[in-house]
């Protein structure tokens, strides 16, 4: 067999001659002294120092005999085997030689170790792997490079062989290089992770293993690596740690498997420290044990979810969150573990502390006068005095009674709201107390009053300055002996329910007139909150509209952003005759005319936003003005006072209705939306 070695080679005289050579190749003028250890008119098996590689060709040319330096020979390298010093190759020639007949006649046959059938079943094996594989000699030069490797990296097998791996790889652990580590150590190190660059420049990870290179006296003479491409597993890790929340995985033994950056940094426990260990050794959380929400998880193969529990975060302290958990299933549907999601509160934890200083149920003020009434509101709730509340219309009375109610001993029980202005004297009596059948025309039945319904509970009467001294006469009894007798029944009834009063009117005056009892003044008086209008505490117009706004997006699905600078300042300008119910109604105008984005002012009602191109100008008593915009500021004014009542605003005025008919289409006042302005 020309060019290569004969399948079988016992058929072959071979010469075991230590013949001297010199070797040349490519454009390297360079020779290299080399020495036969095994020799054919087929091939050889030669010992250098040159740096060769499989599938190089070059020329042979033999020394010390008569008439032979002058016939080369040419051949191929075929297999290499790294030595402590010089390096064994195995080379065919690629025509048969002439120069060996003369050594024909010597018949000395030695030991066939068939070193290159090892070699090619070694290759082979090499080429089948799907990682990449390469070797070095104590020079760092690779001496094999396999298939696997040449496809991660860009390279061919003949562009690396003899090159440094350092310039090959051009790694990012070059300098601490883990396969020099276990050459000189002379111990395998396993599971590395590091960056290569492939030849076009592309940096991929890579997870590598190690081993040194033996010759068979046991001598270190190199080091191989096996490496494989973990883009795919550190692309998956990269998105794990790029996720806010913190992400763990466990196994059947809640022994920690994976443990993102975010699980990291809520804990200040590194990945390294907490991989290994059982989970609630690390998190110790406040539902570990038979109420763990993974253990949950997997027991029943269900998810769970929006769990909210306190874990020991950095330094020992407890860190509030909010977990998910699911169970980790394999191909064939076995739970081989579970995984948790850990979402940190503690920023929300205290944005909802800072937040609850300036609300109180659904009171929302950041003003002084306010916030001394929230600082006493849970003693005030803890109590069973009655409760006054006074303010304007619009201010908040009846949330600030759901608050105490809220914060009470009774709030498991009915809050029982009534508007004594809105029933007429009649049926306020019957509505309160109830009645009996038969103790009128039409009680055809039994009906219970709101007395009744309030049992055990809070009735808030609001509006209480409305009612006649006959119904006060009845009330001031109810607090006094905590009994009522509902129309038509000679009967006491237990009344066992808190009272809290409201009105927007000033009781000492229509005491003064004698509208208002004083003993039922003073039986209500007992702790008495008076809440300032919406003009006296400007600062809370923005929280209020912030949370106005936040409140509408929910309801209606919406997504306005908030409020623009401009359009706040217009509000801030605002006298808010209608307090906090106005501006609600104003932002509620404002969501149906912007569809996203930023209220501007051009979304606001007509008496707020800006006039058009020909609208005429808002005139103000401020600065000198002609009779006729005197007399149009008069009559605006007039009808805001009046909520656009023309009668009401006739009356004050001294007009008839018709000529403020004609006044308004003269002056092209326009009334704002209907309900506007008008108290709900």
């Amino acid at each position: 067999m020309i060019g290569g070695f004969p399948a079988n080679r016992r058929k072959t005289y071979r010469f075991p001659f230590r013949l001297p050579f010199t070797l040349s190749f490519g454009e390297n003028i360079r020779d290299y002294p080399a020495t036969s250890i095994d020799l054919n008119h087929l091939g050889s098996q030669i010992s250098t120092n040159a740096a060769l590689y499989p599938g190089m060709r070059l020329h042979l040319h033999p020394e010390n005999f008569s008439g032979m330096k002058e016939n080369s020979a040419s051949g191929e390298v075929k297999w290499m085997l790294a030595g402590p010093h010089l390096n064994r190759y195995g080379i065919s020639f690629l025509e048969e030689v002439k120069w060996l007949v003369a050594l024909d006649k010597a018949t000395l046959s030695v030991p066939n170790r068939n070193q290159y059938d090892e070699h090619t079943v070694s290759e082979f094996v090499l080429n089948s792997i799907n990682d990449g594989v390469f070797s070095v000699d104590r020079k760092w030069r690779i001496t094999s490079f396999n298939k696997a490797a040449e496809n991660l990296t860009g390279w061919a097998r003949h562009e690396v062989i003899g090159m440094s791996c350092r310039e090959i790889f051009r790694s990012n652990a070059c300098d601490h290089c883990v396969l020099a580590e276990s050459i000189k150590t002379g111990e395998p190190i396993v599971n590395r992770s590091l960056f290569i660059t492939t030849a076009q420049g592309k940096r991929i990870p890579v997870n590598i293993n190690t081993t040194p290179l033996k010759d068979t006296d046991g001598n270190v003479v190199g080091g191989v690596q096996v490496f494989r491409n973990v883009s795919t597993a550190q692309g998956r890790a990269l998105i794990l740690d790029s996720i806010a929340d913190g992400v763990f995985t466990v196994n059947r033994q809640w022994q920690i498997t994976s443990f993102n950056r975010a699980a990291e940094e809520i804990t200040g426990v590194p990945a390294s420290e907490a991989i290994g260990k059982p989970c609630s050794d690390i998190f110790q959380a406040s539902i570990c044990g038979e109420t763990c929400a993974i253990a949950h998880s997997m027991c029943t193969g269900k998810p769970e979810s929006n769990r909210s529990i306190t874990i020991r975060g950095p330094e020992g302290r407890r860190v509030p969150v909010s977990i998910c958990a699911a169970p980790l299933v394999d191909s064939e549907g076995n739970i081989v573990g579970g995984v948790e999601s850990i979402r940190d509160l503690s920023i929300i934890t205290s944005l909802r502390q800072r937040l609850s200083r300036f609300q109180v149920g659904d009171i929302i003020s950041k003003s002084p006068s306010v916030r001394r009434i929230f600082d006493i509101l849970p003693e005030i709730a803890r109590s069973e005095s009655n409760v006054l509340i006074l303010g304007e219309s619009g201010t908040g009375k009846e949330l600030m009674a759901k608050a105490i109610h809220q914060k009470s001993e009774r709030r498991n029980h009915p809050f029982i709201a009534v508007n004594c202005g809105a029933l007429p004297d009649t049926l306020l009596e019957s509505e309160l107390f109830g009645y009996k059948a038969g103790a009128f025309t039409d009680a055809k039945k039994d009906r219970p009053g709101r007395f009744a319904s309030a049992e055990k509970g809070t009735l808030f009467l609001d509006e209480i300055g409305d009612i006649n001294l006959a119904v006060q006469v009845k009330l001031l009894r109810v607090i006094q002996s905590r009994q009522y007798e509902p129309l038509g029944s000679s009967s006491p009834v237990d009344a066992d329910v808190r009272i809290i009063a409201a009105t927007h009117r000033d009781l000492l005056a229509l005491m003064q007139e004698g509208t208002f009892r004083d003993d039922l003044y003073y039986r209500l008086n007992v702790v008495k909150l008076l809440i300032p209008p919406l003009r006296e505490r400007r600062e809370d117009i923005p929280v209020l509209v912030e949370h106005i706004v936040e409140k509408f997006n929910k309801e209606r699905g919406k997504d306005i952003a908030g409020i623009s600078d401009a359009a706040m300042a217009v509000l801030m300008r605002h006298n808010f005759p209608g307090n906090v119910r106005e501006l609600q109604n104003i932002i509620e105008y404002a969501f149906i005319l912007c569809q996203g984005g930023m209220i501007q002012p051009e979304h606001l009602p007509e008496p707020f936003r800006p006039k058009t191109e020909g609208e005429p100008q808002k005139t103000s008593l401020e600065r000198p003005m002609s009779m006729e915009e005197a007399e149009r500021f008069i009559i605006h004014q007039a009808l805001q006072r009046n909520k656009w009542k023309k009668m009401a605003t006739c009356r004050e005025l001294q007009i008839s209705k018709d000529t403020l008919r004609r006044k308004i289409c003269q002056f092209k006042i326009q009334e704002p939306s209907e309900g506007l302005f008008v108290e709900q």
